[in-house]
């Protein structure tokens, strides 16, 4: 049997690295991790044992599914704060067939209603809503990994849940990265279950401490051994409803709800940026056209005659950014409840009229508003301002066989709603809805709550192609600033060839239609003032990306780059 040589391996084995060169220079404020380069497979997670474990997973005979699923669940374990089977995620799948994309976005209960986040005529406070049993959808991980399992798996099911099985019932040291959030959110978690395992005897746990989970690990055990409908019906659904469904401000999750669940496929969304076709997620996500638009807005301006550290580079980019972003509040929804003009968004002549709003030398010293594209509906709907949380992690696999995955997985906020069940923690996705369904003028809006609905989301799981053959596989967390992240790693690679580790260290620029542009600490003095210069207003503000980063080369070499500001890691064979 392949179990036992797994399990060993997992628990004996040193980390494999191929070749790792010497640290890449990113720009000023953030020391670039090692670029990592391999022959045959790779891996990158956003914490050291998932990417160790996945690694083994491939090394041992299995696909890059089966390295997502083990990775994911994992990632549960170690990184909880992020994602976990009581959340969701996208995938994008590129294999023998081309490239499949899978939602598996969390769904409003039936019981839903768009005034489910108001209380005497006003929105919640958000942390209210959060906390809140309202703010829980139906967690549709456990069914993503399951079809990736059928459609992709070499190995068994039950073998891919061994190692965080393991790490969940003997315990693992908790990272630094994980007691700073137990300690700054630990009001969140003041709910019994995860009081119990984050806050024993009232105190968070410590970095270096050995956290075990043996409610996770009987759960994950059963999930093991009877396959997804241990999840979404029987003893776990019912703790799952039973969580959703305790005050304060109880939601309305049923177990019809859990049981009727579906991971859908849906069709790509691509665009092209120079000579590359970029694809991603559609609706439900306002990734891929978010993203789309501003690379191709970008690349109307013609940024290959630019530099990294060229202040009008960037004083584009956040112009693109401007109008993306009034776009992507307007229209980006669910696609299944209200018409999303996603054609329209990333037409050729509809971007060319867009770009022509933008000054080359001179800052926007407004929002943008909405614009006109082609295919939207008649009735236009408000903008919506909700903001996204970045309680979420990327992976980027590939395997030997070519099978490529880009995976982004949510809780929502970090520790999601900080309500647990059977030893997992339990998303808010639904505050991503719009809290108000419409307007001040009675206006709907596109993002508002419905029954069976699922909320606008700006995760971005991004691959690059040329000539049809996948040469970046991209994805970040980070909330509402998910496309600025993954369009800047994909401007810095495809324009300007920096390598991925280099790419990930980038000091951040973000405009989100705000009014302002907000920069990371250590971003270049003189991009600072430059942009000051061209009219911009400027504030410095800390954005915590995970870019986890797979360059595939036109001979097969791998290079693989994980982001600084995290504590995810590469691994190659």
């Amino acid at each position: 049997m392949l179990l036992i040589p797994l399990l060993t391996a997992f628990l004996l084995a040193v980390p494999v690295l191929a070749q790792t060169k010497a640290e890449s220079t990113g720009a000023p404020g953030f020391a670039a991790k090692p670029l990592v380069t391999a022959q045959e497979h790779m891996i990158v997670a956003a914490h050291p044992l998932a990417a160790q474990a996945g690694d083994r997973i491939m090394a041992g005979g299995g696909s890059a599914a089966d390295a997502v699923i083990t990775a994911l669940l994992v990632l549960n374990v170690v990184e909880p704060q992020s994602s976990g089977i009581g959340g969701g995620g996208f995938a994008l799948v590129h294999g023998p067939d081309g490239l499949a994309t899978w939602d598996a976005r969390e769904t409003a209960p039936a019981g839903a209603t768009p005034d489910m986040f108001m209380e005497n005529g006003e929105p919640l406070p958000f942390r209210s809503a959060v906390a809140s049993g309202r703010s829980i959808g139906v967690p549709g991980l456990v069914r993503l990994m399951e079809a990736l399992h059928a459609r992709h798996s070499k190995l068994p099911w039950a073998n891919l849940f061994q190692p965080a099985i393991l790490l969940a019932r003997n315990g693992f040291e908790v990272s630094p990265r994980l007691a700073k959030m137990l300690a700054r959110y630990a009001d969140l978690l003041t709910e019994k279950d995860a009081a119990t395992v984050f806050l024993p005897g009232g105190k968070p746990v410590v970095a270096g401490a050995i956290l075990k989970q043996p409610r996770l690990a009987a759960t994950l055990d059963s999930i093991a051994t009877y396959g997804g409908n241990a999840f979404y019906t029987g003893p776990l659904a019912e703790r799952i409803v039973e969580s959703a469904r305790r005050g304060p401000r109880p939601g309305t999750l049923s177990l019809h709800d859990l049981s009727a669940y579906l991971v859908i496929e849906r069709p790509a969304v691509c665009h092209r940026y120079r000579h590359y076709r970029i694809c991603g997620m559609g609706p439900p996500s306002s990734g891929a056209t978010t993203t789309g638009q501003i690379l191709m807005l970008l690349d109307r301006f013609k940024p290959d005659d630019l530099a990294l550290d060229e202040p009008r580079l960037w004083h584009l980019f956040a112009s693109a950014s401007r109008l993306a972003y009034a776009d992507r509040a307007r229209y980006l929804a669910d696609g299944d409840f209200v018409q999303v003009p996603v054609e329209g968004l990333l037409d050729p002549a509809y971007m060319d009229s867009r770009a022509g709003l933008i000054n080359p030398f001179e800052a926007a010293k407004n929002k943008a508003t909405a614009g006109d594209p082609p295919g939207r509906a008649k009735d236009l709907h408000a903008p919506d301002v909700q903001p996204d949380l970045p309680g979420t992690t990327h992976l980027s696999v590939i395997d030997k066989d070519g099978l490529v995955i880009s995976l982004t997985a949510s809780i929502e906020g970090v520790f999601g709603s900080g309500r647990m069940a059977a030893g997992f923690l339990l998303n808010n996705q639904l505050t991503d809805f719009s809290f108000r369904a419409t307007d001040a003028d009675g206006v709907p809006i596109a993002n508002a709550p419905a029954p069976g609905k699922r909320p606008r989301s700006s995760m971005a799981p991004t691959i690059a192609y040329l000539d049809n053959t996948p040469v970046v596989l991209t994805g970040s967390p980070g909330g509402g600033c998910i496309p600025e992240y993954v369009a800047q790693s994909l401007v810095a690679m495809l324009t300007f060839e920096a390598d991925p580790a280099t790419a990930t260290a980038l000091p951040h620029v973000s405009q989100l239609n705000r009014g302002t542009v907000s920069l990371e600490p250590g971003m270049q003095a003189s991009v600072v003032e430059g942009l000051k210069a061209l009219g911009h207003e400027i504030e410095e503000a800390e954005m915590t990306s995970g870019l986890h980063i797979i360059r595939i080369l036109p001979d097969g070499t791998l290079l693989g780059g994980a982001d600084p500001r995290r504590e995810g890691t590469a691994i190659g064979r």
